[in-house]
């Protein structure tokens, strides 16, 4: 009789781990869906400062102009020449998206120029221009 008490003393003691890996499973999705991802040009630039610059939240289509007059778009160097195609790929992806061009100080005013005019023929309405906020 000692023994099939035993038995059953030891079926009762495990721990069953099934809801706690549930509880962590289900945290994880919480945290992936509501984590937000950063989107970025795919270079560092030097912008220019502006005492008037303001904060803006959401800028879907970033590109970068380098100061050896380099386009980025989506961490790629783009030609200018396909920066339209780029720009309205990325913009049929999200039709609300804005533009916010990062053009480094150092960068050629007619290249910037060119980009603008790019965006604006891509069919965005809003187009922006980085600049590093003087506080």
């Amino acid at each position: 009789m000692a023994r099939r008490r035993r038995g059953r003393e030891a079926d009762e003691s495990e721990v069953n781990l099934t809801p706690m890996l549930d509880v962590v499973f289900i945290m994880l999705i919480f945290f992936i869906v509501t984590a937000s991802f950063v989107k970025e040009a795919g270079i560092d630039i030097t912008r220019p400062p502006a005492a008037t610059a303001e904060r803006k939240e959401r800028g879907n289509i970033l590109v970068a102009i380098t100061e050896n007059d380099q386009i980025w778009v989506d961490r790629r160097q783009v030609d200018p020449r396909a920066l339209r195609a780029n720009i309205e790929r990325l913009h049929a992806e999200n039709p609300q998206g804005s533009v916010v061009i990062q053009a480094d100080k150092d960068s050629k005013n007619g290249l910037l120029v060119q980009v603008m005019d790019a965006a604006r023929l891509s069919g965005v309405t809003s187009v922006s221009l980085a600049a590093e906020v003087v506080e």
